[in-house]
């Protein structure tokens, strides 16, 4: 009786824990979805934009950027969703590599950025003086740059006069434009109950000294504001990176440990 009732324990026993099994599935599941919907937001705005985008503001086209992250995600993600639920020992192998190829990715850009802060703010520079001289030419660039000044509180990326980049607001006197030695709205101040939003007020703007113009724009360049914004929020930075950080270790240790389930499962019935 007890040699039976040990046999039919032996039977039903099972290494592979399905309470991990499932949490990674939906766990990968979830983040599936996610992905589809970046590149769903992403190829809606590709496809909305009135012109076509310009070869150099492809890289940093962000309806090209959430195309990318989407598809990488979507593939990560799959392997693990398909890699939980059919317990496939290569795909789950591919998602907790993959995981941590990302991981350890994001983390010596971290490290990177850290030690190589002059480098770093350069290359972020070259990113944002392609963002003003392609302003009129890409709408999602251009409402980037209008997000990041009116949020910042700041104009260009060292200071006002850098709008001279773009063609339109260009201050040489060869400009025929009616913008010339402008700088857009968005670097301009806020006016106490303003109803309608002055879009000409920083009409001829670079031709003022640093004083005058405090009086109708945010003269700072957004490389300070942006570091100004680093120092004060490091709490909030760091809560940030962690909550990228925190899901990724998870997945690669829920993957692993599952690997080493099903593997002892495969030895046991051998």
């Amino acid at each position: 009786m007890d040699r039976k009732l040990n046999l039919n324990r032996a039977e039903t026993f099972s290494f592979i824990n399905p309470w991990i099994r499932y949490f990674l599935f939906f766990f990968s599941f979830l983040f599936w979805v996610f992905s589809l919907l970046i590149i769903a937001i992403g190829v809606y705005a590709k496809v909305q934009k009135a012109t076509d985008t310009v070869r150099d503001t492809f890289l940093i086209d962000p309806a090209v950027i959430l195309i990318v992250v989407g598809v990488v995600m979507f593939f990560i993600t799959f392997c693990g969703c398909i890699g939980a639920l059919r317990e496939n020992i290569r795909l789950l192998k591919t998602f907790s590599l993959s995981l941590t190829l990302v991981f350890l990715t994001q983390l010596a850009i971290a490290v990177l950025g850290f030690f190589y802060s002059d480098q770093t703010r350069d290359a972020l520079g070259k990113f944002v003086k392609k963002a003003i001289v392609h302003y009129r030419d890409d709408l999602d660039l251009q409402n980037l740059m209008d997000y990041i000044q009116k949020e910042f509180k700041c104009c260009g990326w060292n200071n006002y006069t850098d709008w001279s980049w773009n063609l339109y607001f260009n201050c040489t006197l060869e400009n025929p434009s009616t913008e010339r030695c402008a700088v857009p709205f968005s670097c301009c101040t806020p006016v106490p109950g303003e109803a309608v939003i002055n879009t000409m007020c920083g009409f001829g703007v670079q031709t003022q000294n640093y004083l005058d113009a405090t009086r109708t724009i945010y003269p700072v360049g957004c490389a300070d504001k942006a570091v100004m914004w680093v120092e004060s929020h490091l709490l909030l930075v760091g809560a940030l990176a962690l909550g990228m950080a925190l899901p990724q270790i998870a997945g690669i240790v829920l993957s692993q440990i599952l690997i080493s389930q099903i593997q002892d499962e495969i030895s046991s019935v051998m």
